[in-house]
């Protein structure tokens, strides 16, 4: 028994040792890029909208094939459900592709007439939903205090209260 374990020991030793000395293969890790090779990448990109649920990157890569050379294609999916959200992203090899692909803006894929745009590149710090006024978790109707949520607040209505009041008669 104590010679197995050591012999596993030993190959596991080895198997670490060649795991560090060579570069994992193919796209293991993480890629980190910086904003320029973000941009250059994006500006060989385009975007496909519409697309049918059920389609696959190899279909959507054959109906771009004509344009030139794919170098990825990536269909978003819901991070919860895992399903597709309808649109996906087409790199090329060269920044032509990009102006020949927009020749099948409105074509039909699957049935489905897509929308295909160049790659905007997103830029850190500006925000697409940003509409220029401070949003605010309470939005009463009133202005002010002046609003339903004021009486709760002051200790008194102006108006009487909701539902039966008692009477006694004298």
């Amino acid at each position: 028994m104590e010679e197995e374990a050591e012999k596993l020991k030993e190959l596991q030793n080895e198997v670490e040792k060649q795991m560090n000395m060579s570069p994992p293969p193919g796209n293991a890790g993480p890629v980190i890029m910086s904003l320029e090779e973000k941009m250059e990448a994006d500006a060989r990109s385009i975007y496909v909208g519409n697309v049918d649920y059920g389609a696959t990157a190899e279909e959507l890569e054959a109906h771009f094939h004509g344009c030139g050379s794919v170098n990825r294609v990536t269909i978003l999916c819901d991070k919860y459900t895992g399903h597709p959200k309808g649109f996906a992203y087409i790199e090329f090899s060269d920044k032509e592709s990009v102006r020949t692909s927009l020749a099948l803006d409105e074509s039909l894929f699957r049935g489905r007439q897509i929308k295909v745009i160049p790659k905007r590149t997103n830029r850190p710090g500006i925000s697409t939903t940003d509409r220029g006024f401070p949003r605010t978790r309470y939005r009463g109707r009133g202005s002010g205090y002046s609003s339903s949520r004021a009486r709760f607040y002051s200790g008194f209505s102006s108006r009487p209260p909701r539902g039966r009041a008692y009477r006694s008669d004298p």
